[in-house]
């Protein structure tokens, strides 16, 4: 079947559509079939996309308006309560950007629907699972269609593409990388059933006698009875009749287990660019180094993602003549970019030392109310430039009485230093 002159839906096990892989996941060398969802059963990269979507939707989401060298809020903006507050009546924003970056994490695109009022203005914005939202190009154009149970043309999408190789739709950080997410989950397997089987190795009981069929059954059940699980891992055996048991496996610590486990979740953690520490890994970590990773994370983490919804809202949401007018959107960063008490302070102390903050900047970086006379700003007397200070003490000089008489006859009207020097 052909739409439009687009590829038909049909799908081969030998050549399978984006929808059968998104459902299934791929087959992998370590044996795990992997997907978007599953990888999330993988701790790190839950621990990844956890930590950057609860960061990315805890900022204040904020429309901006430029009113020459300066900006403010445009509260007055319809878009502005949509987008800080509620983009629509089931989620809150938090609650919306939380949903939607994991979309773009996993799946590479975040594909939403927005609904707007009879004057075309945008009053809703409903994201849409990636797994059930087809895109088939025709030429230079896009055509998108949610399907659930039934499939269905969206008529006015909002798709943002992440990270791909023509521009137009993102490609699945978990559909490059599904072997090392499949290593990571097979690593996780093997450690579950390790400690499951009684954290014992596999192992043979042998004996010189041969045994009758009916009494190995007998016997392995009655020892797994004994002595599989973890609570009776460390039990005394008692062997009879010659038996000898015989480890066939390797420790852990020798087949280096751990240090596969800890390999993966650094690896994985580089896919995303979270530092190590934000996953709870604190190998590394030390107190003179942690806050400068902390930073780092927000700059090449948190930032492109932040810019990437910033700039698709901007051409999505906004008309030409607002985007003229000067309304953007943009995300607050500076939570995330403060240090502790003493460099903030210290910070703003140079700040207003140099003129650029006032008593109220400062107070409104920390939440605080303003203060009455707080808006001045004050700069040092030996960085004022070099003109205004000599034409300062030029007017000054004008005002101190003459001591030898006027100006005109050699006075030291004129003079700061009053020798007539």
């Amino acid at each position: 079947m052909r739409l439009l002159g687009l590829r038909s839906l049909e799908t081969t096990l030998a050549n399978p559509s984006k929808w059968l892989l998104d459902m299934y996941g791929a087959a992998t060398t370590s044996g795990i079939s992997v997907s978007e969802q599953s990888a999330m059963q993988c701790a790190a990269v839950f621990s990844c996309v956890k930590v950057l979507s609860e960061d990315v939707a805890s900022l204040p989401l904020v429309l901006f308006k430029k009113e020459g060298k300066n900006k403010r809020r445009a509260t007055e903006h319809s878009l502005y309560g949509l987008l800080h507050d509620r983009p629509n009546p089931a989620m809150t924003s938090f609650t919306w950007r939380e949903t939607i970056v994991p979309h773009l994490l996993l799946w590479g695109n975040i594909y939403q629907e927005i609904v707007t009022d009879g004057a075309g203005r945008v009053t809703e914005l409903w994201p849409l699972p990636p797994d059930k939202v087809r895109v088939k190009q025709s030429g230079r154009q896009l055509f998108y269609w949610y399907r659930d149970g039934v499939e269905r043309p969206i008529l006015n999408p909002l798709h943002i593409p992440g990270l791909g190789f023509d521009g137009l739709t993102g490609k699945s950080v978990i559909g490059l990388q599904r072997e090392t997410v499949g290593l990571s989950l097979t690593a996780e397997q093997y450690g579950a059933a390790y400690f499951g089987n009684g954290a014992r190795p596999g192992g043979v009981l042998e004996t010189d006698g041969k045994m009758d069929p009916t009494i190995v059954e007998r016997l392995k059940k009655s020892w797994n009875d004994i002595y599989q699980g973890s609570a009776n891992g460390h039990r005394v055996a008692i062997l009879e009749q010659g038996l000898k048991y015989h480890q066939i496996s390797l420790p852990p610590e020798d087949s280096q287990f751990l240090e596969t486990r800890k390999y993966q979740r650094s690896e994985i953690a580089g896919l995303f660019r979270v530092p190590p520490h934000k996953i709870g890994d604190l190998q590394f970590a030390t107190f003179s180094n942690i806050e400068h990773q902390a930073i780092e994370y927000v700059t090449s983490a948190v930032r492109p993602l932040c810019v990437r919804l910033e700039q698709a809202l901007n051409w999505a949401l906004l008309n030409d003549s607002e985007r003229k007018q000067g309304y953007y959107f943009e995300h607050v960063l500076d939570g995330l970019l403060r240090g502790d008490i003493k460099s903030r302070y210290e910070a703003y102390a140079i700040g207003k030392q140099n003129g650029f903050l006032n008593t109220n900047d400062i107070h409104a970086k920390e939440n605080m109310d303003e203060v009455e006379g707080g808006d001045e700003y004050y700069v040092p007397a030996n960085m004022m430039p070099a003109d205004l200070a000599r034409e300062f003490w030029q007017n000054k000089a004008k005002e101190v009485p003459s001591e030898k008489g006027n100006s005109d006859d050699g006075g030291t009207a004129g003079d700061p230093s009053g020798d007539g020097n």
